[in-house]
């Protein structure tokens, strides 16, 4: 893992940039090489290298409209005098938490610290609340759940083809919104399945749906997946000792619907399946605490599925 503080990109990538276009700004506006020196805090060599074009830097800062705005008007007020030093740096900071807010230089940090990525990360503008940390770890448990699905050589047989998705809410959901799943959901693509994208919150209404009758019924179920209803994963849930529980597909309200059978069952049980009806495909959700709990027990189905063949 490389450990690299924002800072540290602030001043080796956005820095530099920053101050080359300023010097570019300020020689336009007719100011000298030494005066431009003085306001930036550097060299007049360095100056001379910025308005050459040498001075390198990193064109997501040049090209990011917040921060074309910003040099301008820094350069507009030390040009004309109604911008001193204290000024331009209230200005420069504003910048910096703005591009540090989901920004370039956001995008920066995630780069070069891949476990970041897809995490949804506010640590620069939020810092690292109970909220935050609740997130990275419903978003962190479907993305192992995803990769467990990608490990098993049959799961490609049992995606349906309206495609399966994984789902994991956070404590005391309210809607779909807090619960995450992979958007544009899972297909199979010859052999193996492919996940688009890392998942999100608010990335599924079906899968979210199902997640969330079950938590209404029992707080500690909080994941699910959908995967095409076959007699063979039935049956291997019945030979490890679970009762699959048979629901209605075409209910106008899932949610409620579900909610009704899980409390007529006494619990939510680990697979609940439907046979389809017109227009909707037959699928069986699978349901654990986690996300990566019923990966794992779909792994285990298709195995002893497979074996049973």
């Amino acid at each position: 893992m490389s450990l690299v503080l924002p800072s540290e990109l602030v001043v080796d990538r956005f820095l530099p940039t920053v101050r080359a276009m300023l010097a570019t700004r300020l020689a336009e506006r007719d100011m000298t090489q030494r005066e431009i020196a003085a306001n930036l805090g550097v060299t007049q060599a360095a100056v001379s290298k910025y308005v050459s074009g040498d001075g390198g830097g990193d064109d997501r800062f040049r090209d990011d409209p917040e921060t074309v705005a910003t040099v301008d008007r820094i350069a507009d007020g030390l040009a004309s005098g109604e911008f001193d030093g204290y000024d331009a740096l209230s200005e420069l900071l504003s910048l910096v938490r703005t591009l540090e807010d989901r920004g370039p230089i956001c995008d920066l940090h995630e780069e070069t610290m891949p476990e970041l990525e897809g995490l949804g990360c506010d640590l620069c503008v939020r810092g690292l609340d109970p909220d935050v940390r609740a997130e990275r770890d419903v978003l962190g448990d479907v993305r192992t759940a995803a990769r467990t699905l990608a490990s098993s050589p049959q799961m490609a047989d049992y995606v349906p083809n309206v495609g399966t998705n994984i789902g994991m809410a956070l404590s005391n959901p309210r809607d779909e919104t807090d619960v995450a799943a992979v958007p544009g959901r899972i297909y199979a693509v010859g052999r193996r399945i492919e996940i688009p994208a890392n998942p999100e919150f608010g990335a599924s209404k079906h899968v979210a749906t199902a997640v969330l009758a079950a938590e209404s019924v029992d707080s500690r179920t909080r994941g699910a997946i959908n995967v095409a209803t076959d007699e063979s994963i039935l049956e291997a849930a019945r030979s490890a000792g679970i009762d699959p529980l048979e629901f209605e597909a075409d209910y106008e309200d899932r949610r409620a619907h579900l909610q009704e059978r899980f409390r007529d069952r006494g619990r939510v049980p680990r697979v609940a399946y439907h046979r389809g009806a017109f227009g909707i495909e037959p699928t069986t959700y699978v349901f654990g605490p986690a996300a990566s709990d019923a990966a794992k027990l779909i792994v285990e189905l298709l195995e002893a599925a497979a074996t049973n063949e």
